[in-house]
């Protein structure tokens, strides 16, 4: 599997990357910012200025059934910010 595993398309990620030339991908765990940089050159085909990424871990949640207690969590992701350089322009929506 790749590093980039998929773009983050929400409001605040659309409104971020028309105002500021950010994007938002969620990214491999074991990736770092290099590797991030690399990745987002490769497949955009644009110059990175900036990286920064963040670690969310998972949320746990309980449920009490008639079966019984029940533990379950959420998946643990990584999450990156990515600034390219003024003029450049990544097109998330062109193989939709």
């Amino acid at each position: 599997m790749g590093v980039l595993i998929k773009p983050i398309i929400t409001e605040k990620m659309t409104a971020e990357s028309e105002l500021y030339n950010r994007y938002g991908f969620v990214v491999d765990m074991g990736a770092n910012k290099i590797q991030i940089k690399e990745a987002v050159e490769a497949a955009y085909g644009v110059a990175v200025k900036k990286v920064r990424t963040m670690n969310y871990g998972p949320k746990r949640k309980t449920r009490y059934t008639k079966t019984g207690v029940q533990h379950g969590k959420t998946s643990a992701y990584k999450k990156a910010i990515v600034d390219v350089v003024e003029g450049d322009i990544i097109d998330l929506y062109s193989n939709l």
